[in-house]
């Protein structure tokens, strides 16, 4: 197995270098105090040119290879080998041994998915999929549906290996129409403390929901068939939930606003944490996230547009974060950076 090479550190970190700013900015506001006989006016400007500074946001690490990709997810086989599963036709694959060279590795399904057209339109685009690895094998959700649709549905699929051709369809988890208030989309699968599992998904309409799921099976759960809602922004613009267990948190990473223009894509990923699985979800403020509430952690900035749907691995240099995100030419392409934790157990990039 070969080590991965954290993208962020082939080059200083941007941040590193932001942090530097930041310590300039506050020493010169102490020489401007002195020099102005205490002016808190002329301190007060610099200070806040310092908290500028520390909260620029990091460019993505370097990659190579296959870096095309949207709406990417993340897992790592047994053998260590890193697997990412795209929105596309078919499921694209892409593959890489250290984390920063990708290769394309074939598609999820290479003889299609003829059971997802009715919510497709006979498209062979499917959205959305969500990775990851437990007991012994690979567990795949990802979503069917039309751009702008409610019409939409969320499946599972299964493999011992998560090469292409090997997934075995496992059926439907749960779908939507005009006749709910939700849109099953953008699905995740955690694990909760107890073993539990359970399903976030959404997008737009009533936000984000959570339904409880059979463990191990990964089916809908057939006792407890609630729809959860753990976050909303009153029918405004949320949705790529993702759920993630640190420390004695369990914390919601979501984007909010637009995905899919492009250089004008204004997706930018936001989090809040609650220490129970099913919520009330808060962001630092307090927010609810349920009213709307979130944290940003990373936005669009320089030629790094809208990055969003986001997923988080638990590797061995630290937890990751998986995003999109698109160039000025309009193009979608693969983001890695490394997620650092504060004082106060909340999140930030480098």
């Amino acid at each position: 197995m070969t080590a991965p090479r954290t993208p962020h550190l082939r080059r200083r970190p941007r941040r590193a270098l932001v942090i530097a700013m930041a310590v300039a900015l506050v020493a010169a506001s102490a020489v401007l105090i002195t020099r102005d006989g205490g002016s808190d006016r002329q301190a007060r400007l610099v200070n806040a040119s310092a908290e500028k500074a520390l909260a620029a946001y990091p460019d993505p690490g370097i990659i190579t290879g296959s870096t095309g990709a949207h709406d990417p997810s993340a897992a790592k086989a047994p053998d260590g080998t890193y697997i990412v599963v795209t929105t596309g036709d078919n499921l694209p694959i892409k593959t890489s041994t250290d984390r920063t060279a990708w290769s394309d590795a074939g598609v999820v399904w290479p003889g299609g998915a003829s059971w997802t057209t009715p919510y497709t339109g006979g498209a062979r685009s499917l959205w959305a999929p969500d990775i990851s690895y437990h007991n012994g094998q690979f567990y795949l959700y990802y979503s069917a549906s039309t751009f702008g649709s409610q019409r939409s549905a969320i499946f599972l699929a299964t493999s011992p290996t998560g090469a292409a051709g090997s997934w075995t369809d496992r059926g439907m988890v749960i779908e939507s129409s005009p006749s709910v208030n939700y849109n099953a989309i953008d699905p995740n699968l955690v694990v909760d403390g107890s073993g539990r599992w359970w399903l976030t998904f959404g997008s737009f309409w009533s936000g984000i929901k959570m339904i409880r799921l059979d463990s191990g099976g990964g089916l809908r759960s057939s006792s407890d068939t609630a729809v959860r809602s753990i976050a909303s922004r009153g029918g405004g613009a949320i949705e790529a939930p993702i759920v993630y267990r640190h420390g004695g948190y369990y914390y919601l990473f979501v984007s909010f606003d637009l995905c899919c223009q492009g250089a004008a894509s204004t997706y930018r990923i936001m989090v809040g944490r609650s220490t129970s699985i099913t919520g009330p979800y808060v962001d630092r403020n307090g927010v609810p996230m349920n009213s709307g509430g979130g944290t940003e952690i990373l936005a669009g900035h320089g030629s790094i547009h809208g990055p969003g749907h986001q997923a988080v691995l638990d590797d061995v240099d630290g937890d990751v974060l998986f995003y999109h995100y698109y160039a000025d030419s309009g193009a979608p392409y693969l983001g890695i950076n490394l997620i650092g934790w504060d004082s106060a157990a909340w999140p930030y990039i480098y």
